[in-house]
């Protein structure tokens, strides 16, 4: 039963993980496009675009380091010495620091100006 347990922790930790690669892809792949669109079809909307697509990339990465802390997590259930899960608690908490001023960041930007992310540009 627990090399089951083991097996499935395992697997679920490397689907968690596969998930916050592809969150951290999609976000910037997603400014990308937006960053060359407003460049190229909207050169005199940048400063407002610059604002909406780092905001939104924000949010893409404050997604990704609670997926991040999920994977980690699960790794802190089959983690067999007292080091990795002391390794593993220290980069729990810098991922939880992170997010949490990432994500006041990004309160205090959409609450400058009573800010509203367009949708176009």
């Amino acid at each position: 039963m627990e090399a089951f347990v083991t097996t499935l922790t395992t697997w679920l930790t490397t689907i968690v993980d596969s998930l916050t690669a592809l969150i951290i892809a999609f976000g910037a792949l997603e400014a990308i496009i937006k960053i060359i669109t407003v460049f190229f079809l909207h050169y005199k909307k940048l400063d407002k675009a610059r604002e909406d697509i780092r905001l939104m990339l924000g949010m893409w990465l404050a997604l990704s380091l609670e997926f991040a802390l999920a994977a980690d997590i699960l790794r802190s259930i089959i983690a067999p010495t007292w080091d990795e899960i002391g390794k593993l608690s220290a980069i729990i908490v810098l991922r939880t620091i992170l997010n949490y001023f990432l994500a006041k960041e990004i309160e205090q930007a959409t609450m400058k100006k009573n800010y509203v992310p367009s949708e176009s540009f």
